[in-house]
């Protein structure tokens, strides 16, 4: 075989594989969905960063529930709040709501933040706390500081609702504040395309690029699994 045969070969080769994997990538998993084990669905969460949602085209690609951004901080109420609250609920989606916890405000002021905006009482999972470096502002303060003022609002909501809250807790989050290892309730765990090991997780997020109905561009795409 020439060497010119061979580096024909060789370059037909990486087209092939560079072809391959763009289809995976943005043709194959975005359309992904796992196998569902007895007791699970399929959910979304969402934010004002997905835009103007039809949530009613959501409900007909076979998605059962949303975890809903209400606020963040001690004072701020995200955009897409309310009419994704409204959506979804008319569409009939089971609806959770979340908050983003920043390390710059008191558990005081952001559950304060959060029960004012988001009518628990009326939502149909277990409110969620979001913890993240990632769009978290610049401090980092103590473990012990992180950790008192995530139990003021976990105890604050776990109280009003009777339920426990879902913590969402990044990586990095959890390597500096241990939050998991703190707080007992259950997690919604972040492993792309890897289903969850163990009994603790409630909720998974598969994907944070999937293609969903009614929702313009990548969205997180979530499996929930009942408590039995």
């Amino acid at each position: 075989m020439t060497s010119s045969r061979r580096l024909a070969i060789v370059v037909g080769f990486v087209l092939v594989a560079g072809i391959a994997g763009v289809v995976v990538r943005w043709v194959w998993l975005p359309h992904y969905r796992p196998g569902l084990e007895p007791g699970e669905s399929y959910g979304v969460d969402v934010s004002n960063h997905q835009g103007r949602i039809d949530w009613e085209a959501v409900a007909d690609d076979h998605i059962e529930f949303a975890y809903i951004k209400a606020t963040e901080g001690g004072d701020f109420v995200d955009a897409g709040f309310v009419a994704n609250w409204q959506g979804a609920k008319a569409a009939g989606l089971d609806v959770g709501l979340y908050h983003f916890f920043t390390l710059c405000r008191p558990g005081a002021e952001q559950v304060a933040n959060f029960l004012d905006t988001a009518p628990v009482l009326e939502a149909d999972l277990p409110a969620s706390l979001d913890l993240e470096l990632n769009g978290n502002c610049a401090a980092r303060p103590s473990a012990e500081w992180v950790q008192r003022e995530v139990g003021v609002f976990v105890d604050e909501v776990e109280r009003i609702t009777g339920e426990k809250v879902l913590f969402y807790v990044g990586p990095d989050f959890d390597d500096l504040y241990d939050i998991t290892g703190t707080f007992a309730g259950p997690l919604w765990e972040r492993r792309i395309l890897r289903r969850p090991g163990g009994s603790r997780w409630t909720v998974w997020q598969l994907t944070y690029f999937s293609e969903v109905d009614g929702i313009e561009g990548g969205v997180d795409l979530d499996v929930m699994r009942s408590a039995g």
